[in-house]
């Protein structure tokens, strides 16, 4: 199975549509060849801008780049982009409903050795809390090219989630990406796994593990966050009666969060969350961590068969 990392799938997909939409601009926070926004500028550099160390300032020019008719997509660290930038991001993009696409790498514990000063394990919730903000998270790198496509088509401001560690390509040129709705990848009827980004492989391999044992569950990759497909999770809910949830994020505030919200409103069920438990990441490995903090499909597994107790 190949790999790619979802930032370099951004950084090829941004140069295919500079070819194709002369109103796209890329800005950056001096973090242009870890971003991959690198070959935009060199393929188009009168229309990509370098920052610098200032991610408040990188947010702002795209706001007034927006206002001029562009098509900004800004890119950082997402730690940065939604820590240090976050007052920028909510009254200067959020509140005027500006068309600033904030694309911003190196999220959850994979980063690996950079520590837990660069892992944002909360952007997620703190992005989807932003009124007129949509929240993106691509699984492989073939969603990743077809969302910023359809990013640029839509007209308003975004976030976009997107990792620093090579992932296993799930989907072929048969997939199609949708804002606002949910995949099913596989299908089941004892528990639905909702999952996102790096995740959604993990879930497709504990699938495999759990059918050997007998247990079949549905698969669904949740790429929007916000908005999220109600529709897809209270039908899923019905069907299996059981949820885990999964994500490279805290439990707290993320896709679990969302899809808890959703359900306890319209179909209350046992719901398990696989994420990170409400602590800080550490220095690893990205393949140590996942297994430290519990993020591997040997801990879906066990949710789904918790899950399933349950019932």
């Amino acid at each position: 199975m190949s790999k790619i990392a979802t930032r370099d799938a951004y950084g090829k997909a941004l140069v295919k549509l500079g070819q194709i939409n002369d109103q796209v601009v890329v800005l950056d926070a001096d973090l242009s060849k870890s971003t991959k926004t690198y070959d935009f500028g060199k393929t188009f550099p009168e229309r990509f801008f370098n920052m610098g160390i200032a991610e408040q300032n990188l947010i702002g020019a795209a706001s007034g780049l927006a206002t001029a008719g562009k098509i900004p997509f800004a890119s950082t660290f997402a730690m940065f982009a939604t820590g240090r930038a976050f007052e920028v991001i909510r009254n200067s993009v959020a509140y005027p409903k500006l068309n600033v696409k904030v694309c911003a790498t190196h999220a959850g514990i994979t980063v690996g050795e950079d520590g837990a000063s660069h892992q944002s394990i909360e952007d997620i919730a703190i992005m989807r809390v932003i009124p007129n903000m949509t929240v993106l998270v691509p699984a492989d790198g073939i969603e990743t090219e077809q969302m910023i496509m359809e990013a640029a088509k839509y007209n308003g401001p975004m976030y976009v989630r997107l990792g620093r560690s090579a992932v296993p390509t799930l989907f072929d040129e048969n997939y199609k990406f949708e804002i606002g709705k949910g995949a099913v990848l596989r299908e089941g009827t004892d528990a639905t796994v909702i999952a996102c980004g790096m995740m959604v492989n993990e879930a497709v391999i504990a699938h495999e593990a759990l059918k050997s044992e007998g247990i079949n569950v549905k698969v669904i990759n949740m790429s929007t966050i916000k908005p999220i497909d109600r529709e897809l999770i209270i039908n899923s809910a019905k069907e299996t009666k059981a949820i885990v949830t999964a994500e490279e994020h805290s439990v707290l505030g993320g896709l679990g969060s969302a899809v808890s919200e959703v359900l306890s409103e319209e179909c209350p069920v046992i719901i398990k969350k696989v994420g990170v438990k409400d602590s800080f990441g550490e220095s690893g490995t990205p393949a140590d961590l996942l297994k430290k903090f519990g993020l591997t499909s040997d801990d879906i597994v066990v949710a789904v068969k918790e899950a399933i107790a349950k019932k």
